[in-house]
């Protein structure tokens, strides 16, 4: 999910960390690019993680996918939900975390998809990770209401601790998989994603953000490329633009007024991205 404000932040590069000093206010984290293995292998499973029922269903109906009823390959009591099937000769599984078992709302946030991510990781195997959904965007950076980025890198912007080496731990920052062919033949816009679980953007969350340099901020995925990187599986992100985080419109209101639009157009991007996939190896994207 993207609060309408959110930004994404793209990941530095990492060499060489002065433990005797906190990274300057401005500064950008260290990136960790994550290493991936079999790249010459045809991609035959795709995990896509998505946080919103309204941002994945559209997916499930465009794939044609069958619930996991039963959500065996979970722990019994979760919320979390599994679609699986077959599109174009790829095994998708479309994993959310369901909704809040007293509230009822969609478990957004970096928890969730952390927990979700780590047990789809462990029981599908996945060849890839595609984190989709929505997010705000900043017009400073060049970002409008239905943009598609392919995330180049993320960061946190919530996670603030003013001590050596922490503060870079903290901001997080992490290459995504590369993909130039993709981005290429699709024409996808690239851009930082910076991720935070607070829907509204403190002046900490602002600074921050950019910062990482950051293009669009959503709830969860860094936390998502996080756990993909832990475990050396190579994660892509698409997120589309709902609202404008630098803009007049208050931001609830704008999510809200164009989050089915947006979708729509989230759906038709996941789905051209999953076609591009299609027969093809990690290295060729």
């Amino acid at each position: 999910m993207a609060p309408p404000e959110e930004i994404s932040g793209e990941a530095a590069s990492v060499a060489g960390v002065d433990e005797s000093a906190v990274a300057p206010a401005g500064s950008v984290a260290l990136d960790r690019p994550a290493t991936i293995v079999g790249g010459d292998l045809p991609i035959s499973s795709i995990l896509i993680v998505i946080a919103m029922q309204t941002e994945a269903l559209p997916l499930v109906a465009k794939f044609e996918l069958v619930e996991d009823d039963d959500r065996s390959i979970f722990p019994k009591g979760v919320p979390w939900i599994r679609y699986h099937g077959t599109y174009k000769g790829l095994h998708i599984d479309l994993v959310l975390p369901g909704k809040d078992l007293v509230l009822g709302v969609d478990n957004v946030g970096t928890v969730s998809a952390a927990l979700v991510t780590y047990a789809s990781i462990q029981a599908l195997k996945p060849d890839l990770i595609i984190n989709a959904g929505t997010a705000g965007g900043f017009r400073a950076k060049g970002a409008c209401i239905k943009d598609i980025y392919l995330v180049s890198g993320v960061s946190f912007h919530d996670r603030r601790i003013p001590i050596p080496v922490f503060d870079l731990y903290g901001i997080g920052a992490r290459s995504t998989f590369s993909t130039p062919n993709l981005v290429k033949e699709l024409g996808l816009k690239v851009g930082k994603l910076s991720t935070g679980d607070s829907l509204d953007m403190s002046p900490q969350d602002e600074a921050s953000i950019l910062a990482n340099d950051a293009t669009v901020k959503d709830m969860e995925g860094a936390a998502v490329v996080y756990v993909a990187d832990l475990f050396s599986v190579p994660a892509i992100s698409v997120k589309a633009v709902t609202d404008i985080a630098d803009g007049e419109k208050p931001t609830a209101e704008e999510f809200l007024q164009n989050l089915i639009a947006v979708t729509a157009a989230l759906d038709r991007a996941v789905t051209e991205v999953v076609g591009f996939i299609s027969g093809k190896s990690l290295s060729g994207l």
